[in-house]
């Protein structure tokens, strides 16, 4: 453990370095899917072509993604622009599907009440569909935060600084505990940021565990 504390301030930067490169891309995903897929809802071609889209573009491997984006956006490989594009694009295509299946499990009858009720369509929007959607769309958060903070790692294999800096070191020097230290690292990373975004949720939706425990007890 003495190379542990001799490292504290490099474990600490790296961390520090990897969240800032998926915590923006996570918001992102979360701001530009959610009103992707709502719009598209009522369009089943655009959705088609949404969730079409978003499949194919997670089926791209990720570091030929980080390759090739720099050729679309004019910029380094190792550029924060590039990395952040396609880390985001990768959120996306799963926030997407999530967000769309959501919204498309809402009851007729609860946006016809609403509607009734003389909610338009953007208020009906912020008080009726998205807290219906909601603990879904939250749920998809949690998969696509865990995703995006595997994908940072795999970016160390172009020289991306991140936790996934001590596996590739780690490996090339044949030293296990580096390896062993990234790989707990990222892990407690991801468990933090799990708990965080469970505890907004939990904060904003309170509804959303009332349900879920009325269920529970059915």
């Amino acid at each position: 453990m003495t190379w542990v504390w001799t490292n504290r301030d490099l474990i600490v930067g790296l961390t520090a370095q990897h969240l800032l490169l998926a915590l923006p891309s996570i918001v992102l995903s979360l701001l530009l899917a959610v009103p992707l897929a709502r719009l598209t809802l009522r369009a089943p071609a655009a959705r088609r072509l949404l969730l079409g889209t978003s499949s194919v573009l997670y089926a791209i491997p990720s570091l030929a993604l980080f390759v090739v984006l720099p050729g679309v956006l004019g910029t380094g490989i190792l550029d924060p622009l590039n990395v952040l594009v396609a880390l985001t694009l990768y959120a996306m295509a799963l926030m997407v599907r999530t967000a769309s299946e959501a919204f498309a499990a809402i009851e007729p009858d609860v946006l016809l009440s609403a509607t009734a009720q003389g909610h338009g369509r953007w208020q009906r929007f912020v008080a009726v569909e998205l807290p219906q959607a909601g603990p879904a769309i939250l749920a998809g958060l949690r998969v696509v935060s865990a995703s995006t903070l595997s994908l940072v790692s795999v970016g160390a294999l172009i020289g991306v600084q991140s936790l996934g800096t001590l596996f590739t070191e780690g490996y090339a020097r044949g030293f296990l505990l580096e390896i062993a230290v990234g790989i707990v690292a990222t892990v407690l990373l991801a468990v933090a940021l799990d708990l965080l975004i469970l505890g907004i949720g939990r904060a904003t939706m309170p509804w959303a565990g009332i349900v879920q425990r009325a269920g529970a007890v059915a």
